[in-house]
C-alpha cells in the first residue's frame, strides 16, 4: 500500500456493523477500504468448542429476522450458523413484582424462530472470512490518529503515519466514536444510572429454546439461550441490568453467592444455576447523534446511537442502518451519483433517524414503567401485560415489528 491511499468509500471500524457494510458496498462495485484496529488473524481465529461456561463469548446478539436476511444477502449466514447458534421459538417476559406475564411464540407468527442468539465473535469471523475473498482493502492492526478535510478532500490519518482519503468516510467505530467527535457531530445523551452485568451460566434445566426476561424495580434480567456443539441446552447468556450500586454489590459477590442471587432473580425458571463464567459489567448510557451525516461523512451503528439492552435491539438497529445505507448507495451508483452526494446521505439519515428514535423512546418508556414501584403503576402494568397476552393479533403485531418481518 502506498503512503497515501484513496477509496470511493472508507469504513472505519470492523465490528459486526462496519464489516457488514464494507462487504455489502464491495458487492455493489465501489472501491472500498476498511480500517480495523485489531489484526485480521485475531478476528479470523476460531472459537474453542463449548464444554463449559467459559468457552462462550460473553458478548452475544439476538439477531432478528430482518438482520438475518441482510446476513443471508451478504452470503455469510450459512457460515455463521455452521457453528454454534441458538434459534429461539419463545420469549417469556414477566413482572417480578406482580402476576403480569406475556409470552410470544414463533408458531403464532408462522415463523421458524423469533430470532437467533449468536456470539458476536462468530458473526465477525464469518464476515472477515468473506472479506478475505472480496475486493475490500483491509487496513488492519493499526489505530486511527486523526481526521482531516481540505475542501472536498477528506480522510483519516493512521498512527503509523499513513494517510487515507475517500469520497465518503463512514464511522462504525462504536459508541465512543472518535471520528464522530473529530468531525464535530454532537450527541444527546444521558446516563441510565445502571450497569449491565454479562456472563454465561449453566442451569440444571433446559432453556427450552426460550428467551426469558424478568423485570424488577432495579432493572431487568435476561436469560438468552445458547447451544453448545454437543446440542447441550443448558447454557444461557445473561444480561442483568441493575441500578449502579446494586450492580456493584452483585459484582463483588463470590460465584456461589452470585449464583444464588441469579436463581432468586429468575425465580428458578431454569432450576439451579450450576456454573457461572467470569463476569463483566459496563455502565449504561443512552446516546444519539443529533445528525448522522456531514459533508462526505456518515455514522452507522453504535457510533450514531446506543440503546438500553433490555430488548436486545442494539445490533439490529445497526444492521438497519447498514440496510438503508446500502440501499441508498446502490441507487446512487446505478445513477452515476458519487457516494458523498448530500441528497443521498440525507435520504439515509431520514430513513434511519426516526426509526431509531422511536425504538429508543419505547425502551425508555419500558424502563420507566417497570422501574416505578407505586401500587397503582404495578397494578396497571400487570393488568396490561395480562390483557395484551390475551390479544393475539395485537401481541403478534408487536412481535413481528420487533423481528423485522416487514423490513
Amino acid at each position: 500500500m502506498n503512503e497515501q491511499a484513496y477509496f470511493d468509500i472508507l469504513v472505519v471500524g470492523g465490528g459486526m456493523v462496519g464489516s457488514a457494510l464494507a462487504l455489502g458496498l464491495s458487492r455493489q462495485g465501489w472501491n472500498v477500504g476498511l480500517v480495523e484496529g485489531s489484526s485480521r488473524n485475531a478476528l479470523l481465529q476460531e472459537a474453542a468448542e463449548a464444554f463449559d461456561v467459559n468457552s462462550f463469548d460473553p458478548r452475544v446478539s439476538a439477531i432478528s429476522v430482518a438482520s438475518q436476511r441482510l446476513l443471508q444477502q451478504l452470503d455469510v449466514w450459512s457460515d455463521i450458523t455452521a457453528g454454534r447458534h441458538c434459534p429461539y421459538q419463545t420469549m417469556t417476559v414477566w413482572d417480578g413484582d406482580g402476576t403480569g406475564r406475556i409470552q410470544f411464540e414463533a408458531a403464532e407468527l408462522r415463523a421458524p424462530a423469533l430470532g437467533t442468539i449468536i456470539e458476536n465473535r462468530r458473526i465477525v469471523r464469518a464476515l472477515f472470512a468473506a472479506l478475505a475473498d472480496s475486493s475490500v482493502e483491509l487496513i488492519d492492526g493499526v489505530k486511527v490518529s486523526g481526521w482531516w478535510q481540505d475542501g472536498k478532500e477528506r480522510g483519516i490519518r493512521l498512527e503509523d503515519g499513513r494517510v487515507v482519503a475517500a469520497q465518503l468516510v463512514v464511522a462504525a467505530d462504536g459508541a465512543h466514536s472518535r471520528l464522530r467527535q473529530w468531525v464535530g457531530l454532537p450527541t444527546r445523551e444521558w446516563d441510565y444510572g445502571q450497569q449491565a452485568i454479562v456472563c454465561t451460566v449453566q442451569t440444571t434445566q433446559s432453556h427450552r429454546f426460550t428467551a426469558w426476561q424478568r423485570f424488577s424495580p432495579t432493572g431487568p434480567l435476561a436469560f438468552l439461550p445458547l447451544m453448545a456443539e454437543s446440542g447441550d441446552e443448558h447454557f444461557c447468556s445473561i444480561v442483568w441490568s441493575q441500578d449502579t450500586e446494586e450492580a456493584r454489590r452483585l459484582m463483588a459477590l463470590d460465584d456461589n453467592a452470585f449464583r444464588a442471587e441469579l436463581e432468586r432473580a429468575i425465580e428458578r425458571e431454569l432450576g439451579s444455576v450450576e456454573a457461572v463464567s467470569r463476569r463483566f459489567a459496563f455502565p449504561l448510557r443512552q446516546r444519539h447523534a443529533k445528525d448522522y451525516i456531514a459533508g462526505g461523512f456518515a455514522l452507522v451503528g453504535d457510533a450514531a446511537h446506543t440503546i438500553h439492552p433490555l430488548a436486545g435491539q442494539g445490533a439490529n438497529l445497526g444492521y438497519g442502518d447498514v440496510r438503508a445505507l446500502l440501499d441508498e448507495l446502490s441507487r446512487a451508483r446505478k445513477a452515476g451519483i458519487p457516494p458523498d452526494n448530500d441528497l443521498v446521505l440525507a435520504r439515509y439519515q431520514r430513513r434511519r433517524k426516526g426509526e431509531n428514535l422511536a425504538m429508543m423512546a419505547a425502551m425508555e418508556g419500558f424502563k420507566q414503567l417497570f422501574g416505578r414501584d407505586e401500587l397503582s403503576v404495578r397494578w396497571l402494568r400487570n393488568t396490561g401485560m395480562r390483557w395484551l397476552n390475551q390479544l393475539g393479533p395485537i401481541k403478534n403485531r408487536i412481535a413481528a415489528e420487533a423481528m423485522g418481518l416487514d423490513a
